[in-house]
């Protein structure tokens, strides 16, 4: 019996060791921590007065001049201790420096209330982190790029559309916000179904103005049954496991405002995406039940300096974090091309 304790106890520790490993050594991430980049947490606000929270990740062994930067933000409900940081930190392995940043309303951001999705102001916080990036005194101003994973895919392609500062963009895994929470998977919400939606919606707001609070939408489940979609499934193998669990990720542990998704059902992001003249790199997993975002989003754009990148045998998530998918050597090879042209080719 003891033994089966034991046993018991020692796998639990195991398990719970990952998400609480930034009690003993300071470091909060839920990947492992590079001894190549520096890393230090900066801020800076937004044009709406929000005040924006990111890691800068640099080159210890920094090449003479200034450099490339990129800045980093998503998946949707995410923080900067997940995959944006990930991709930051690796990326600053390949000689650029980068910024991981939570969005507005999330994480260790500022803004109210909280847990807050904005079409707009989350497009403005791609654009607020060029700003950053621009003066940052190691940077190149005119060789800065953005990667937008997940929902953050589609606000990149949105900021790309208005920001020409933005010289290469890269999505991955892309999810269009607006489309998405419009027209439900696969554009299966008719007119009138999605009027419904919206009085149920602003019938919510009245309660939320009586009460002074705000009713949060359904998130990930705590525990699986085994009847889910394999895409939720998915999803719980990364947030609601050590592998990708963070305290401060709405996915994680938390719920979206429910009312937060009248301003993205009322605000398409790709709008303008066509008008984009530098370059894009659209990645998404062969297997993903998402896809479909970025081989519509692709079609819209124009060019010769965009591209569409399927990853044979991927799914949503492994580009979250899967190394063995994740194509770094093609998006250092998109930036080193792109950046250094001045973003067209």
């Amino acid at each position: 019996m003891f033994k089966k304790f034991l046993i018991l106890t020692v796998t639990f520790l195991l398990i719970i060791g990952g998400a609480c490993m930034a009690k003993s050594n300071d470091w909060d991430k839920t990947f492992k921590q590079s001894d190549k980049v520096d890393i230090k947490k900066v801020n800076f606000k937004n044009r709406y007065g929000i005040t924006l929270v990111g890691d800068l990740y640099t080159p210890k062994n920094k090449p003479a001049g200034k450099m490339a930067a990129i800045a980093v933000a998503g998946p949707f409900g995410a923080v900067k201790e997940q995959a944006s940081g990930l991709y930051a930190q690796t990326m600053a392995e390949r000689g650029f420096v980068t910024l991981a940043f939570d969005p507005s309303y999330t994480g260790e951001s500022s803004g109210e209330p909280r847990n807050v999705s904005s079409p707009e102001i989350n497009t403005e916080d791609f654009s607020a982190a060029v700003d950053f990036l621009s003066v940052q005194p190691d940077v190149n101003p005119d060789k800065i790029g953005i990667i937008g994973i997940c929902g953050f895919g589609g606000f990149g392609l949105n900021a790309a559309a208005i920001d020409t500062r933005i010289k290469g963009t890269v999505t991955v895994t892309m999810y269009d916000m607006t489309r998405v929470t419009a027209n439900g998977y696969f554009d299966s919400i008719d007119e009138n179904a999605r009027y419904e939606l919206k009085e149920n919606l602003n019938k919510q707001r009245t309660e939320d103005f009586k009460t002074g609070t705000y009713a949060k939408a359904p998130g990930l489940p705590d525990k699986l049954t085994g009847d889910e979609p394999q895409f939720v499934k998915d999803y719980y193998g990364y947030y609601k496991t050590p592998r990708g669990f963070h305290k401060r990720s709405i996915n994680s542990n938390g719920n979206w405002n429910t009312t937060a998704s009248l301003a993205l059902i009322n605000m398409p992001v790709l709008a303008y995406s066509d008008e984009i003249r530098n370059a894009v790199l659209v990645i998404h997993g062969e297997k993903a039940h998402s896809r479909y975002f970025s081989e519509d989003a692709f079609k819209k754009l124009k060019g010769d300096s965009k591209e569409l990148l399927i990853v044979e045998g991927a799914n949503h998530v492994d580009l979250y974090d899967n190394l063995e998918k994740i194509p770094f050597d093609k998006i250092e090879n998109f930036f080193n091309t792109y950046l250094k042209e001045g973003g067209k080719k």
